[in-house]
């Protein structure tokens, strides 16, 4: 029953890499050609030996998995399903770290402890979290299901889900609030929307929301007073939209 129980598990990663990696061709060139799976195969062995308390062992699978992949995780370590280490060089799982479903490493990635006391030292991943190459996460800090971990960042704080992590320190990458509709009205009518575009944290595009948001205001300062001296009877021009020279293709390739 328990290698039955395994050998499912197997068939769901393999099948999980081509949903994630492009350059996977069939079933066996994943199998044999795959260090992640390798490591995440010796890995569901060492585990199930250290629950068993034969830790020795454990630790000796975990050893060979590692001369085998260059992939160290801890058999201590729980990995949940449907788990991807693409290319895997250098990564680094530490024994109290716990991995939701779903979740993709890309080399280089240390989730690592910050103390040498007992108990939980390592991070929690939630489901569907990505974590991009050299990343570090240390300490018992929680990664909400969904989030994202830019390459290179070191991560000591909890991640909330579905939020960017990216830096040294990482930060979190601060979500715009939702588009007023008069903002993007603006935008449509003189030619271009710049909030479809680039990285919402980027300058060029914080720049440009800024000045949509500026000018959808004027608008509306604009249209008030029109209707106050309509009111009082003076008439005034047909406001008519400006012709900014704005080539949309072109600003989309500068923002981007």
């Amino acid at each position: 029953m328990g290698n039955a129980f395994m050998l499912r598990h197997l068939r769901e990663d393999i099948h999980s890499v081509f949903g994630r990696d492009p350059a996977a061709r069939s079933f066996w060139e994943v199998l044999t050609c795959y260090p992640g799976i390798h490591a995440l195969l010796l890995h569901r062995l060492a585990h199930r030996l250290w629950r068993w308390r034969l830790f020795w062992p454990g630790r000796f699978v975990a050893a060979i998995a590692r001369w085998l992949t260059g992939i160290e995780i801890h058999p201590g370590a729980v990995i949940g399903r449907r788990f991807f280490i693409d290319h895997g060089m250098g990564v680094v799982i530490g024994e109290t770290a716990i991995v939701g479903d779903d979740v993709t490493l890309y080399h280089g990635v240390t989730l690592g402890g910050t103390s040498w006391e007992g108990g939980k030292r390592h991070p929690t991943l939630g489901d569907r979290v990505t974590v991009g190459a050299g990343a570090k996460l240390l300490g018992p800090i929680a990664v909400g299901a969904g989030a994202r971990i830019g390459s290179n960042a070191v991560v000591t704080r909890d991640v909330p889900e579905n939020a960017t992590a990216v830096g040294i320190p990482a930060r979190i990458l601060d979500e715009r609030p939702p588009i007023k509709k008069e903002a993007r009205e603006h935008a449509e009518s003189i030619g271009f929307s710049a909030y479809a575009v680039g990285n919402g944290d980027d300058p060029w595009t914080l720049a440009l929301h800024s000045l949509l948001d500026h000018a959808a205001k004027t608008d509306q300062r604009l249209a008030l007073l029109r209707e106050q001296l309509a009111a009082a009877g003076i008439k005034t021009p047909e406001a008519e939209t400006p012709n900014t020279g704005f080539d949309p293709e072109y600003l989309s390739k500068i923002v981007d």
